[in-house]
C-alpha cells in the first residue's frame, strides 16, 4: 500500500512513519512537502502520491497562541483537514485523523464517551471539532481518533519539559486541578497500525464503518501526578547516571497559578472502550507507557 503521513517531523508523525512501514510504503511528509497552512496546495500532493491511506498527524497545537490566531488554527485544523478528507474520498483512500479531548468542556466529572455532547471552551478545541465535523460531512472512509495529553521521547511535550526542568531547578509548581490521561505517541502509532490493518480488510469486504473513537491511555492523573511519577521514574531508572535530577519538591498549584490565554477543561479523561471493543485490544495504563518512554529516553542518553 501507499501510505501518506503528514506531520512527519512531529512526535506522533515520527512514530507513525516507523509503525506503518509494516503495511506498505510510507510517504512521510513534513511541512516543507505538505503544509497545512496552505490548504490549496494539498490537493496536488495527494494526487501525486495516490495513497491508499492518508494519516493526518499534522496539527496546530499551540493552544494559547490559537486564542489570538484563530485564523491560523482554523486553517490548519479545519480547512486543510477538509481538503485532505475530500482528496482521500476522491482517490478511495482511508482517512485517519487525530482530534482531542479539548472538544469537551471538562464539566462531566466522569470519563467521556464518544456520544457525549461536545462543547469546546477554547479556540484550539473549537478548531479541532470543526475539523471533525467537516470530515463527517465529506463522508468518505474515515477514522477519527480523539486523544489526550500526548507525549514522546522526542519533540516538544510536557514529559520532556518536566525532565529538563527537574535537572535545572530544585522546586517545581505543577497544576493539580486538571485531570486526564497521558498518552504515549508510540501507543497511538501502534494502535493506528492495528486499526488501519483491520479497516483496510473491512473496506475490501464491504464491512467497514467510519467513526469517531476515543484513543487514550487507561487510568487517569493530574498534571502534578504525571510530573511526580515521571520524575521519580527517571530517577529510579537512571540511578543518577543518565542525568542529574536536582528537583526536591513538586508543589501542587491550581490552574489560576499560571495565567494562560486559553482555558483548559478541568476533567477530560477519555473512555476508550469503543475502540477496544471494535479492534479487540486494550489501551495500556498511562504509568506503564510512561515507564517505557522513560526507558527509551535513558537508553538514548547512555548510548
Amino acid at each position: 500500500m501507499e501510505i501518506m503521513v503528514t506531520g512527519a517531523t512531529g512526535q506522533l508523525g515520527w512514530e507513525l512513519a516507523r509503525s506503518l512501514s509494516m503495511l506498505g510504503r510510507v510517504r512521510a511528509l513534513g511541512r516543507n512537502q505538505c503544509d497545512l497552512n496552505d490548504p490549496g496546495s494539498l490537493r496536488a500532493v495527494v494526487r501525486d502520491i495516490k495513497p491508499d491511506v492518508i494519516v493526518n498527524a499534522a496539527a496546530y497545537t499551540a493552544v494559547d497562541k490559537a486564542e489570538s490566531d484563530r485564523g491560523g488554527a482554523m486553517r490548519v485544523n479545519s480547512d486543510s483537514v477538509a481538503v485532505l478528507a475530500e482528496e482521500a474520498k476522491n482517490c478511495g483512500a482511508l482517512f485517519v485523523h487525530y482530534s482531542t479531548d479539548y472538544v469537551f468542556n471538562g464539566e462531566k466529572g466522569a470519563p467521556y464517551v464518544e456520544v457525549d455532547p461536545v462543547c469546546p471552551i477554547n479556540t484550539y478545541g473549537y478548531s479541532k471539532l470543526s475539523g471533525e465535523n467537516l470530515i463527517r460531512q465529506v463522508d468518505g472512509n474515515y477514522l477519527i481518533f480523539r486523544t489526550s495529553w500526548v507525549y514522546a521521547s522526542r519533540g516538544k511535550n510536557f514529559l520532556l519539559t518536566m525532565l529538563n526542568l527537574a535537572q535545572t531547578k530544585e522546586v517545581l509548581s505543577v497544576v493539580s486541578d486538571q485531570r486526564g490521561a497521558p498518552t504515549w505517541a508510540r501507543d497511538l502509532a501502534q494502535m493506528t497500525l492495528l486499526s488501519v490493518y483491520k479497516s483496510i480488510h473491512a473496506i475490501h469486504n464491504n464491512s467497514f464503518k467510519s467513526g469517531i473513537y476515543n484513543l487514550a491511555s487507561s487510568g487517569e492523573t493530574s498534571w502534578h501526578g504525571f510530573a511526580s511519577y515521571l520524575i521519580e521514574e527517571f530517577k529510579s531508572q537512571s540511578g543518577g547516571g543518565a542525568g542529574q535530577v536536582l528537583v526536591k519538591d513538586i508543589n501542587k498549584v491550581t490552574s489560576d497559578f499560571y495565567k494562560t490565554d486559553a482555558t483548559r477543561p478541568a476533567y477530560s479523561k477519555l473512555d476508550a472502550t469503543k475502540f477496544e471493543d471494535e479492534f479487540q485490544v486494550f489501551m495500556p495504563d498511562w504509568k506503564d507507557s510512561c515507564r517505557l518512554c522513560i526507558a527509551d529516553i535513558i537508553a538514548g542518553l547512555t548510548r
